[in-house]
Protein backbone atom coordinates (compact mmCIF):
# COMPACT_ATOMS: atom_id res chain seq x y z
CA UNK A 1 0.00 0.00 0.00
CA UNK A 2 1.36 3.41 -0.92
CA UNK A 3 1.74 6.09 1.58
CA UNK A 4 0.25 8.98 -0.37
CA UNK A 5 -3.78 8.21 -0.06
CA UNK A 6 -5.70 7.33 -2.94
CA UNK A 7 -7.64 10.86 -3.28
CA UNK A 8 -4.53 12.57 -3.48
CA UNK A 9 -3.08 10.35 -6.49
CA UNK A 10 -6.32 11.13 -8.52
CA UNK A 11 -5.07 14.41 -8.62
CA UNK A 12 -2.06 16.49 -11.63
CA UNK A 13 -0.47 19.76 -9.63
CA UNK A 14 -1.93 22.97 -11.09
CA UNK A 15 -0.03 23.11 -15.16
CA UNK A 16 -0.57 26.85 -14.86
CA UNK A 17 1.74 26.92 -11.48
CA UNK A 18 3.77 24.37 -13.10
CA UNK A 19 4.60 26.47 -15.66
CA UNK A 20 5.05 30.19 -14.03
CA UNK A 21 7.86 27.91 -11.58
CA UNK A 22 9.60 26.65 -14.74
CA UNK A 23 9.45 30.30 -15.83
CA UNK A 24 10.94 31.90 -12.74
CA UNK A 25 13.12 29.15 -12.58
CA UNK A 26 15.24 29.79 -16.00
CA UNK A 27 14.92 33.61 -14.84
CA UNK A 28 16.71 33.05 -11.93
CA UNK A 29 19.57 31.03 -13.82
CA UNK A 30 19.60 34.55 -15.63
CA UNK A 31 17.80 33.41 -19.01
CA UNK A 32 15.75 36.31 -20.76
CA UNK A 33 11.90 34.39 -19.97
CA UNK A 34 9.06 36.29 -20.47
CA UNK A 35 6.43 34.59 -18.49
CA UNK A 36 2.56 34.54 -20.16
CA UNK A 37 1.51 31.33 -17.99
CA UNK A 38 0.03 33.22 -15.14
CA UNK A 39 -3.26 34.57 -14.58
CA UNK A 40 -2.21 38.19 -12.36
CA UNK A 41 -3.19 41.86 -13.51
CA UNK A 42 0.21 43.79 -13.54
CA UNK A 43 -1.78 46.56 -11.96
CA UNK A 44 -0.69 47.49 -7.99
CA UNK A 45 -3.63 47.12 -5.56
CA UNK A 46 -4.92 50.25 -5.69
CA UNK A 47 -3.70 52.55 -2.50
CA UNK A 48 -7.20 52.98 -0.62
CA UNK A 49 -7.56 49.29 -0.15
CA UNK A 50 -4.04 49.10 0.95
CA UNK A 51 -4.26 52.07 3.29
CA UNK A 52 -7.54 50.28 4.66
CA UNK A 53 -5.58 47.21 5.60
CA UNK A 54 -2.69 49.13 7.13
CA UNK A 55 -5.50 50.99 9.45
CA UNK A 56 -7.08 47.46 10.04
CA UNK A 57 -3.14 45.87 11.31
CA UNK A 58 -2.75 49.88 13.25
CA UNK A 59 -6.63 49.56 14.71
CA UNK A 60 -5.56 46.09 16.10
CA UNK A 61 -7.86 43.92 13.71
CA UNK A 62 -5.76 40.91 13.77
CA UNK A 63 -7.25 38.35 15.48
CA UNK A 64 -9.65 35.36 15.00
CA UNK A 65 -12.80 36.17 12.72
CA UNK A 66 -15.92 34.21 12.19
CA UNK A 67 -14.90 31.69 10.45
CA UNK A 68 -16.66 32.01 6.75
CA UNK A 69 -16.15 36.01 7.25
CA UNK A 70 -16.20 39.33 8.89
CA UNK A 71 -19.89 40.44 8.93
CA UNK A 72 -18.49 43.98 7.36
CA UNK A 73 -17.53 41.93 4.57
CA UNK A 74 -20.72 39.91 4.10
CA UNK A 75 -22.48 43.38 4.30
CA UNK A 76 -20.33 44.59 1.70
CA UNK A 77 -20.91 41.34 -0.82
CA UNK A 78 -24.64 41.20 -0.18
CA UNK A 79 -24.51 45.43 -1.58
CA UNK A 80 -22.19 43.78 -4.29
CA UNK A 81 -24.64 41.52 -5.24
CA UNK A 82 -27.71 43.80 -5.07
CA UNK A 83 -25.75 46.56 -6.56
CA UNK A 84 -24.42 45.33 -9.55
CA UNK A 85 -25.99 41.81 -9.98
CA UNK A 86 -29.82 42.60 -9.00
CA UNK A 87 -29.34 39.42 -6.42
CA UNK A 88 -30.61 39.86 -2.75
CA UNK A 89 -28.68 37.98 -0.30
CA UNK A 90 -28.91 37.68 3.36
CA UNK A 91 -25.43 37.78 5.01
CA UNK A 92 -26.38 33.97 6.06
CA UNK A 93 -26.03 33.21 2.76
CA UNK A 94 -22.64 34.38 2.21
CA UNK A 95 -19.56 32.61 2.48
CA UNK A 96 -15.96 34.27 2.25
CA UNK A 97 -12.67 31.38 1.44
CA UNK A 98 -9.16 31.74 1.19
CA UNK A 99 -9.64 33.04 -2.93
CA UNK A 100 -11.95 31.86 -5.06
CA UNK A 101 -10.50 28.42 -5.41
CA UNK A 102 -11.57 27.72 -1.33
CA UNK A 103 -15.04 28.39 -2.35
CA UNK A 104 -15.34 26.11 -5.12
CA UNK A 105 -13.02 23.62 -3.10
CA UNK A 106 -15.28 23.73 -0.04
CA UNK A 107 -18.64 23.76 -2.38
CA UNK A 108 -17.80 20.64 -4.27
CA UNK A 109 -16.18 18.82 -1.17
CA UNK A 110 -18.89 18.98 0.45
CA UNK A 111 -21.86 18.24 -1.30
CA UNK A 112 -20.25 15.54 -3.92
CA UNK A 113 -20.84 11.85 -3.23
CA UNK A 114 -18.20 9.31 -4.55
CA UNK A 115 -19.88 8.49 -8.11
CA UNK A 116 -21.46 12.19 -8.25
CA UNK A 117 -20.95 13.63 -12.01
CA UNK A 118 -20.17 17.52 -12.48
CA UNK A 119 -20.51 18.75 -16.10
CA UNK A 120 -17.40 20.37 -16.72
CA UNK A 121 -17.25 22.37 -20.07
CA UNK A 122 -14.41 22.34 -21.75
CA UNK A 123 -11.48 24.50 -21.89
CA UNK A 124 -11.74 24.63 -18.21
CA UNK A 125 -9.85 26.59 -15.76
CA UNK A 126 -7.23 23.62 -14.48
CA UNK A 127 -8.16 22.98 -11.07
CA UNK A 128 -11.93 22.13 -11.86
CA UNK A 129 -11.88 18.36 -12.83
CA UNK A 130 -9.27 17.75 -10.13
CA UNK A 131 -11.39 19.46 -7.55
CA UNK A 132 -14.32 16.77 -8.12
CA UNK A 133 -11.87 13.84 -8.41
CA UNK A 134 -10.51 15.24 -4.92
CA UNK A 135 -13.78 15.32 -3.78
CA UNK A 136 -14.94 11.48 -5.39
CA UNK A 137 -16.73 12.74 -7.96
CA UNK A 138 -16.60 12.11 -11.56
CA UNK A 139 -15.77 15.53 -14.07
CA UNK A 140 -17.95 15.06 -17.49
CA UNK A 141 -16.44 16.71 -20.29
CA UNK A 142 -18.21 18.68 -22.88
CA UNK A 143 -16.27 20.01 -25.72
CA UNK A 144 -17.27 23.81 -26.40
CA UNK A 145 -15.53 24.37 -29.98
CA UNK A 146 -14.00 27.30 -31.32
CA UNK A 147 -16.95 27.23 -33.96
CA UNK A 148 -19.33 28.15 -30.59
CA UNK A 149 -16.63 30.66 -29.29
CA UNK A 150 -15.73 27.99 -26.82
CA UNK A 151 -18.93 28.44 -25.04
CA UNK A 152 -21.12 25.59 -24.08
CA UNK A 153 -24.69 24.89 -25.88
CA UNK A 154 -27.74 24.28 -24.55
CA UNK A 155 -28.08 20.63 -26.52
CA UNK A 156 -24.31 19.38 -25.63
CA UNK A 157 -25.79 20.40 -21.99
CA UNK A 158 -29.02 18.29 -22.23
CA UNK A 159 -27.16 14.73 -23.52
CA UNK A 160 -24.72 15.44 -20.52
CA UNK A 161 -26.79 15.57 -17.98
CA UNK A 162 -27.61 11.96 -16.26
CA UNK A 163 -29.39 11.10 -12.78
CA UNK A 164 -26.06 11.16 -11.09
CA UNK A 165 -25.32 14.40 -12.24
CA UNK A 166 -24.95 16.92 -9.40
CA UNK A 167 -23.55 20.49 -10.59
CA UNK A 168 -22.72 22.37 -13.46
CA UNK A 169 -19.96 24.28 -13.00
CA UNK A 170 -19.76 27.43 -15.96
CA UNK A 171 -16.97 30.53 -15.74
CA UNK A 172 -17.69 33.31 -17.29
CA UNK A 173 -15.75 35.56 -18.79
CA UNK A 174 -13.63 32.11 -19.00
CA UNK A 175 -10.22 31.38 -17.69
CA UNK A 176 -8.64 29.91 -20.12
CA UNK A 177 -10.60 31.34 -23.65
CA UNK A 178 -11.82 34.52 -22.20
CA UNK A 179 -15.25 33.60 -23.48
CA UNK A 180 -18.17 35.29 -22.15
CA UNK A 181 -21.95 34.36 -22.19
CA UNK A 182 -24.40 36.87 -23.43
CA UNK A 183 -27.92 37.26 -21.42
CA UNK A 184 -29.31 35.05 -24.53
CA UNK A 185 -26.60 32.59 -24.55
CA UNK A 186 -26.64 32.36 -20.82
CA UNK A 187 -30.98 31.76 -20.72
CA UNK A 188 -30.19 28.94 -23.16
CA UNK A 189 -28.36 27.70 -20.29
CA UNK A 190 -30.61 28.18 -17.87
CA UNK A 191 -33.59 27.01 -19.54
CA UNK A 192 -32.22 23.88 -19.93
CA UNK A 193 -31.42 23.43 -16.12
CA UNK A 194 -34.72 24.92 -14.66
CA UNK A 195 -36.10 21.16 -16.75
CA UNK A 196 -33.45 19.14 -14.40
CA UNK A 197 -34.57 20.49 -10.39
CA UNK A 198 -31.95 18.14 -9.34
CA UNK A 199 -28.46 19.73 -11.20
CA UNK A 200 -26.89 22.81 -8.90
CA UNK A 201 -25.05 25.51 -10.99
CA UNK A 202 -21.70 26.70 -9.72
CA UNK A 203 -21.24 30.21 -11.86
CA UNK A 204 -17.64 31.27 -11.48
CA UNK A 205 -17.53 35.30 -11.53
CA UNK A 206 -14.19 35.99 -11.38
CA UNK A 207 -13.81 37.83 -14.08
CA UNK A 208 -17.39 39.66 -14.46
CA UNK A 209 -15.43 43.55 -14.46
CA UNK A 210 -13.14 42.45 -17.01
CA UNK A 211 -15.39 42.62 -19.91
CA UNK A 212 -15.16 44.78 -23.36
CA UNK A 213 -16.51 46.03 -26.50
CA UNK A 214 -19.68 47.60 -24.99
CA UNK A 215 -19.90 43.06 -23.92
CA UNK A 216 -22.79 43.38 -20.89
CA UNK A 217 -21.86 40.97 -17.69
CA UNK A 218 -25.13 38.55 -16.72
CA UNK A 219 -25.13 35.76 -14.15
CA UNK A 220 -27.60 33.03 -13.81
CA UNK A 221 -29.40 33.52 -10.78
CA UNK A 222 -29.77 37.27 -11.97
CA UNK A 223 -31.69 36.60 -15.42
CA UNK A 224 -33.48 33.24 -14.27
CA UNK A 225 -35.06 32.96 -10.43
CA UNK A 226 -35.63 29.72 -10.73
CA UNK A 227 -32.38 28.29 -10.28
CA UNK A 228 -31.55 30.64 -7.08
CA UNK A 229 -31.92 27.98 -4.34
CA UNK A 230 -29.61 26.11 -6.28
CA UNK A 231 -27.07 28.54 -7.87
CA UNK A 232 -24.10 29.20 -5.81
CA UNK A 233 -22.59 32.54 -7.14
CA UNK A 234 -18.68 32.41 -6.90
CA UNK A 235 -16.87 35.83 -7.14
CA UNK A 236 -13.74 37.13 -5.56
CA UNK A 237 -11.37 40.18 -5.64
CA UNK A 238 -8.31 38.98 -6.93
CA UNK A 239 -8.90 39.65 -10.90
CA UNK A 240 -10.91 42.94 -11.02
CA UNK A 241 -9.33 44.88 -7.75
CA UNK A 242 -5.77 43.96 -8.47
CA UNK A 243 -5.38 41.46 -4.98
CA UNK A 244 -3.95 38.19 -6.51
CA UNK A 245 -1.95 37.72 -3.19
CA UNK A 246 -4.33 39.08 -0.70
CA UNK A 247 -6.36 35.85 -1.01
CA UNK A 248 -10.48 36.61 -0.57
CA UNK A 249 -13.05 34.51 -2.97
CA UNK A 250 -16.19 34.51 -1.69
CA UNK A 251 -19.82 33.10 -3.13
CA UNK A 252 -23.55 33.60 -2.06
CA UNK A 253 -26.06 30.85 -2.31
CA UNK A 254 -28.83 28.83 -0.30
CA UNK A 255 -27.99 28.47 3.60
CA UNK A 256 -28.07 24.76 3.27
CA UNK A 257 -24.74 24.92 1.52
CA UNK A 258 -23.21 27.93 3.26
CA UNK A 259 -23.56 26.28 6.11
CA UNK A 260 -21.87 23.04 4.99
CA UNK A 261 -19.03 24.78 3.29
CA UNK A 262 -18.45 26.88 6.49
CA UNK A 263 -18.70 23.36 8.69
CA UNK A 264 -15.67 22.06 5.97
CA UNK A 265 -13.76 25.45 6.78
CA UNK A 266 -13.80 25.10 10.56
CA UNK A 267 -12.07 22.16 10.03
CA UNK A 268 -9.36 23.33 6.98
CA UNK A 269 -8.00 26.96 7.12
CA UNK A 270 -10.81 28.18 9.69
CA UNK A 271 -11.22 32.24 8.87
CA UNK A 272 -8.88 34.09 5.93
CA UNK A 273 -6.85 37.37 6.84
CA UNK A 274 -8.63 39.45 8.79
CA UNK A 275 -6.43 42.02 7.61
CA UNK A 276 -7.18 40.96 3.77
CA UNK A 277 -11.19 40.63 4.49
CA UNK A 278 -10.92 44.48 5.97
CA UNK A 279 -9.21 45.48 2.19
CA UNK A 280 -11.44 43.61 0.86
CA UNK A 281 -14.73 45.68 2.84
CA UNK A 282 -12.83 48.78 1.09
CA UNK A 283 -12.31 47.19 -2.09
CA UNK A 284 -16.20 46.64 -2.45
CA UNK A 285 -17.16 49.82 -0.94
CA UNK A 286 -14.80 51.73 -2.40
CA UNK A 287 -14.27 53.70 -5.90
CA UNK A 288 -14.61 51.47 -8.49
CA UNK A 289 -13.19 54.25 -11.32
CA UNK A 290 -9.93 52.51 -11.67
CA UNK A 291 -11.51 49.33 -13.01
CA UNK A 292 -12.92 50.95 -16.86
CA UNK A 293 -9.28 52.73 -16.99
CA UNK A 294 -7.35 49.08 -16.42
CA UNK A 295 -9.96 47.69 -18.58
CA UNK A 296 -9.17 50.37 -21.18
CA UNK A 297 -5.45 48.59 -21.00
CA UNK A 298 -6.47 45.20 -21.17
CA UNK A 299 -8.47 45.95 -24.24
CA UNK A 300 -5.64 47.58 -26.11
CA UNK A 301 -3.39 44.56 -25.19
CA UNK A 302 -6.31 41.86 -26.05
CA UNK A 303 -6.32 43.82 -28.98
CA UNK A 304 -2.69 43.88 -29.74
CA UNK A 305 -1.89 39.97 -28.94
CA UNK A 306 -4.93 39.00 -31.26
CA UNK A 307 -3.23 41.13 -34.49
CA UNK A 308 0.31 40.14 -33.46
CA UNK A 309 -0.49 36.52 -32.86
CA UNK A 310 -2.73 36.35 -36.65
CA UNK A 311 0.64 36.97 -38.12
CA UNK A 312 2.44 34.02 -36.92
CA UNK A 313 2.47 31.25 -39.35
CA UNK A 314 -0.01 28.27 -38.54
CA UNK A 315 -2.08 30.55 -35.25
CA UNK A 316 -5.06 31.37 -35.48
CA UNK A 317 -6.43 33.20 -32.71
CA UNK A 318 -9.71 34.38 -31.63
CA UNK A 319 -11.21 38.00 -29.89
CA UNK A 320 -12.05 37.08 -26.71
CA UNK A 321 -14.88 39.17 -24.72
CA UNK A 322 -13.35 39.22 -21.83
CA UNK A 323 -10.80 38.18 -18.70
CA UNK A 324 -7.40 38.78 -20.32
CA UNK A 325 -6.76 35.66 -21.74
CA UNK A 326 -6.13 34.63 -25.18
CA UNK A 327 -6.78 30.88 -26.40
CA UNK A 328 -5.16 30.88 -29.88
CA UNK A 329 -5.38 27.80 -32.38
CA UNK A 330 -1.80 26.20 -32.99
CA UNK A 331 -2.67 23.57 -35.51
CA UNK A 332 -0.92 25.29 -37.84
CA UNK A 333 2.69 24.37 -36.55
CA UNK A 334 1.39 20.58 -35.86
CA UNK A 335 3.70 18.28 -37.42
CA UNK A 336 6.43 20.76 -38.08
CA UNK A 337 10.16 20.62 -36.67
CA UNK A 338 11.47 23.55 -34.12
CA UNK A 339 14.58 25.02 -34.09
CA UNK A 340 16.04 21.92 -31.58
CA UNK A 341 15.37 19.71 -34.44
CA UNK A 342 12.70 18.15 -32.07
CA UNK A 343 8.98 17.61 -34.16
CA UNK A 344 6.37 19.35 -32.83
CA UNK A 345 3.50 16.81 -32.64
CA UNK A 346 0.91 18.30 -29.65
CA UNK A 347 0.21 21.59 -27.96
CA UNK A 348 2.61 20.55 -25.16
CA UNK A 349 5.20 20.49 -27.56
CA UNK A 350 4.66 23.78 -28.77
CA UNK A 351 4.93 25.42 -25.54
CA UNK A 352 7.90 23.67 -24.60
CA UNK A 353 9.75 24.25 -27.70
CA UNK A 354 8.60 27.79 -27.44
CA UNK A 355 9.84 28.48 -24.65
CA UNK A 356 13.18 26.51 -25.27
CA UNK A 357 13.86 28.48 -28.52
CA UNK A 358 12.77 31.90 -27.54
CA UNK A 359 12.30 32.26 -23.81
CA UNK A 360 8.50 32.53 -23.49
CA UNK A 361 6.05 30.71 -21.27
CA UNK A 362 2.49 29.86 -22.38
CA UNK A 363 0.78 27.06 -21.07
CA UNK A 364 -0.57 24.35 -23.53
CA UNK A 365 -4.14 23.68 -24.44
CA UNK A 366 -4.54 19.99 -22.88
CA UNK A 367 -3.67 21.54 -19.29
CA UNK A 368 -7.31 22.94 -20.13
CA UNK A 369 -9.15 20.09 -21.47
CA UNK A 370 -8.69 21.13 -25.08
CA UNK A 371 -6.01 21.07 -28.19
CA UNK A 372 -3.91 21.62 -29.77
CA UNK A 373 -4.31 24.93 -28.65
CA UNK A 374 -2.44 27.61 -25.80
CA UNK A 375 -3.05 29.98 -23.65
CA UNK A 376 -1.46 33.38 -23.02
CA UNK A 377 -2.06 36.04 -20.38
CA UNK A 378 -2.08 39.56 -21.33
CA UNK A 379 -2.33 41.44 -17.80
CA UNK A 380 1.51 42.25 -18.41
CA UNK A 381 3.02 45.23 -19.92
CA UNK A 382 2.57 46.30 -23.11
CA UNK A 383 6.09 46.19 -24.65
CA UNK A 384 6.68 42.91 -22.93
CA UNK A 385 3.77 41.71 -25.01
CA UNK A 386 4.37 42.86 -27.52
CA UNK A 387 8.42 41.52 -27.77
CA UNK A 388 6.68 38.32 -26.60
CA UNK A 389 4.51 38.09 -29.81
CA UNK A 390 7.36 39.55 -31.70
CA UNK A 391 9.41 36.04 -30.29
CA UNK A 392 6.02 33.75 -31.42
CA UNK A 393 5.82 35.52 -34.46
CA UNK A 394 9.97 34.34 -35.05
CA UNK A 395 9.50 31.03 -33.36
CA UNK A 396 7.03 29.82 -36.13
CA UNK A 397 8.37 31.41 -39.07
CA UNK A 398 11.12 29.14 -38.40
CA UNK A 399 9.26 26.38 -38.03
CA UNK A 400 10.09 23.97 -40.73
Amino acid sequence: MGFISDALNRIQPSATIAISNKAMALKAEGKDVIGLAAGEPDFDTPDNIKDAAIAAIKAGKTKYTAVDGIPELKKAICAKFKRENNLDYKPSQVSVGTGGKQVLFNALMATVNPGDEVIVPAPYWVSYPDIVMLAGGKPVFVDCTLEHGFKLQAADLEKAITPKTKWLILNSPSNPSGAAYSRAELQAITDVLVKHPHVWLLTDDMYEHLVYDDFEFVTAAQIEPKLYDRTLTMNGVSKSYCMTGWRIGYGAGPEVLIKAMSKLQSQSTSNPSSIAQWAAVEALNGPQDFIPRNNEVFKARRDLVVSMLNQAKGISCPTPEGAFYVYPSCKGTIGKTAPSGNVIKTDEDFVTELLAAEGVAAVHGAAFGMSPFFRISYATATEVLEDACNRIQRFCGNLR
